[in-house]
């Protein structure tokens, strides 16, 4: 399966944005889709994950302000991010994990949020 992720632009601090990731194939049986997102000299860290069956998982610095999302019907992971701040600027990067497929990972979509 192929990822492309979109949705990434410049917002002003307390905007929003949805990133959006496409797989080129079936999502409802992939296990674990998400988020991760690098910042200028940082490590990669997870921003949000969801399961097959529902669960979904928050770094707790976004908790609160995004929420994950599959539909599976379009084959697409969303990821709605509201009240930005500054410290969310980088790049984020969608993935995939699952047992039959290994990870793959989408290209990455730059988040820029303007204080």
């Amino acid at each position: 399966v192929q990822l492309q992720a979109s949705g990434g632009g410049l917002v002003q601090a307390g905007g929003s944005l949805r990133l959006s990731c496409v797989a080129s194939g079936t999502i409802f049986s992939i296990n674990n889709m998400g988020w991760y997102r690098q910042a200028p000299g940082k490590q990669r860290e997870l921003v949000a994950a969801a399961t097959s069956g529902g669960t979904t998982h928050y770094a707790g610095s976004v908790k609160g302000r995004f929420t994950i999302s599959r539909d599976n019907s379009k084959n697409t992971v969303y990821l709605q991010m509201n009240s930005l701040k500054p410290e969310d600027t980088a790049v984020y990067y969608c993935y995939a994990r699952d047992g039959s497929i290994g990870s793959t990972w989408g290209q990455g979509t730059l988040v820029t949020v303007s204080s």
